[in-house]
């Protein structure tokens, strides 16, 4: 009985580690995501500043820079500090949508970029909700927390920019 014991303790005291690793992992895949979704936010944003169509969709990609780049030097500054390697470069499928965006003119433009940033706040927005609540991290939860009214005010930008651009254009996809 006393080896169970002693060997059971051994195995709590190598695996105690690894699980709250395993808990931390959580927030390591948010400050992971974050930092590919800001990336995307201000690329994308520069292109409709310059591409946009509308007065309102050019405003919300300058937003996107200025925000997104704020919220981006922050983030890298907490995962120097947290020792997690943040993408520098946009993934395969942000590229593609880039690539997709940079292709197209005019009201068409428009519908498309705010479509993808509606679709993208909404995700970002429960993202960061579930962060600022669950996270274990305390500096990564209390970031997310920071950040969420920002991106809810751009989930809402998003929404009505969509539906002036939505209605107005006279090109249907």
């Amino acid at each position: 009985m006393r080896h169970a014991v002693i060997v059971t303790a051994a195995v709590l005291a190598i695996s105690a580690p690894a699980f709250a690793q395993t808990q931390k992992s959580g927030d390591r895949a948010f400050v992971m995501k974050a930092a590919e979704g800001g990336l995307a936010e201000v690329e994308l944003g520069k292109l409709a500043a310059q591409n946009g169509q509308s007065d309102e969709v050019k405003k919300f990609g300058q937003r996107m820079v200025d925000d997104h780049g704020k919220a981006n030097d922050e983030l890298k500054a907490l995962a120097q500090q947290k020792n997690i390697t943040i993408p520098t470069d946009l993934n395969a499928k942000d590229k593609a949508l880039r690539d997709t965006l940079a292709s197209l003119k005019g009201a068409r433009f428009d519908r498309e970029y705010m479509h993808a940033m509606l679709t993208d706040h909404q995700k970002d927005v429960a993202a960061f909700r579930t962060e600022s609540k669950s996270g274990k991290d305390p500096d990564v939860k209390a970031w997310a927390g920071k950040t969420l009214p920002t991106l809810e005010e751009h989930l809402k930008q998003a929404r009505d920019a969509n539906r002036a651009v939505g209605t107005s254009g006279t090109v249907k996809k």
